[in-house]
């Protein structure tokens, strides 16, 4: 019995030496790949506890590789906006727009059968002041204290206006003059030395280049997002009358209006406008007025008080495919003439309703909104020359370009 179990010990005993003399190897190697210069064995050395192999000759050493050049910050990830958006959030506002609104107590309200007996006879019932404030961004554009920012933000019938800057200070500032038909609006504080966004080229974008949002989402003041240009010239979405919007996909959210887009040279090349949403929040597709434009504006702005453009004196709708069927032109691009007064300029150069126009000095047309766009840039007090199609010709009608302010008065 005890030499049965000596006999047992032993074999134990050897089993767990000839288990550490194999596995010692295996560790040694796996280690040996993350040395910088891997430790060469002779071959005529066998390892121990194993039996010996016949040696092998040595392979040739691989020569070495070159080591690969350096990759600039910007190519390595996502593009780096820390300096661009240090600099240009300190040219960022918020702004703050008091409005007053004197409306009836009458317990009617605005019901059509009382109007219908009555008119407009709220005094009848007293009257009240409604307050409303409205919140947004505003971008400066001059040392000297001038903001733009979107004229929804300043909104009508305004009371008071506060600036608050980057640096804390709250500033009451003015209304120097808005334009409903862009949305844009110009505003002015008593200050200097002011931080600016440098003014940028907005013909020069181009769709999928990187462009920041800042502004003042839900009064979160020097807010910054990034994103892409989606698209360029959209027109048609409901926000002002002269459209020629920044499609982006940079977060912008209720507050950021007026604040502004810059690109990756942090030059300013948009204002921020509108969203289109379904839920009232980002969904990736925001609005931006073109820098060329908000500059345009902002020049009239500031040297006759409103903004100057051309304007035409007959209105045009865009062209469907059923109206194309009615007036007979086989395609919808185009502006198709739709009302006119009799004995006008237009009416005595030969231009009548139902006509389709496709050019304007030249360029094509696509659609009424760029027609619009395009008598408004043009200058004032020139002549232009329409290409026309009508019942299957092209006639040339020359009309007068007249000040938009001649037009109101």
């Amino acid at each position: 019995m005890i030499k049965r179990l000596a006999w047992s010990l032993v074999l134990v005993a050897a089993g767990f030496a000839a288990g550490l003399v194999v596995t010692a190897p295996m560790r040694t190697a796996s280690g040996s790949r993350t040395d910088a210069t891997p430790r060469e064995t002779p071959a005529s050395a066998p390892a121990r506890g194993l039996p010996s192999s016949p040696a092998r000759p040595a392979l040739p050493a691989s020569p070495a590789l070159p080591a690969p050049p350096a990759l600039p910050a910007s190519s390595v990830g996502s593009p780096d906006f820390t300096r661009i958006a240090g600099q240009a959030v300190k040219g960022v506002a918020n702004i703050s727009s008091l409005q007053v609104e004197r409306t009836s107590n009458s317990p009617f309200g605005d019901d059509p059968f009382f109007r219908y007996f009555f008119g407009d006879q709220g005094d009848l019932f007293g009257s009240r002041d409604r307050r409303s404030l409205s919140l947004g961004s505003g971008v400066m554009i001059s040392p000297d204290g001038y903001l733009v920012t979107n004229n929804h933000v300043v909104g009508e019938n305004v009371r008071e206006i506060t600036i608050a800057l980057p640096d804390k200070r709250e500033i009451r500032g003015k209304v120097v003059g808005t334009d409903s038909a862009t949305d844009i609006a110009l505003l002015k504080i008593n200050v200097s030395g002011m931080p600016v966004v440098p003014w940028g080229d907005s013909s020069q974008l181009k769709v999928g280049e990187w462009v920041l949002a800042i502004g003042s989402p839900f009064q979160l003041s020097q807010t910054v997002t990034a994103g892409i240009v989606s698209a360029t010239g959209r027109a048609n979405v409901g926000f002002a009358d002269y459209e020629d919007f920044i499609q982006t996909d940079a977060a912008i959210n209720p507050g950021n209006s007026g604040g502004a887009l810059v690109n990756s040279r942090g030059e300013l090349v948009g204002i921020n406008t509108g969203i289109f949403s379904q839920s009232g929040g980002y969904q990736g597709i925001g609005f931006a007025a073109p820098s060329n434009l908000a500059r345009h504006v902002v020049d009239d702005l500031m040297k006759y008080g409103e903004v100057r453009r051309g304007t035409i004196d007959f209105g045009v709708d865009r062209l469907t495919a059923d109206l194309a069927g009615e007036v007979g032109v086989s395609s919808t691009r185009g502006a198709l003439v739709s009302r006119m007064f009799r004995n006008s300029a237009s009416w005595n150069a030969g231009l009548r309703p139902g006509d389709v126009i496709v050019s304007f000095n030249g360029q094509a047309i696509d659609d009424a909104s760029q027609l619009t766009r395009m008598v408004a840039d043009a200058r004032i007090g020139t002549t232009a020359t329409l290409k026309v199609l009508r019942g299957g010709r092209t006639i040339d009608v020359k009309i007068p370009i007249v000040s938009s302010s001649a037009r109101r008065r």
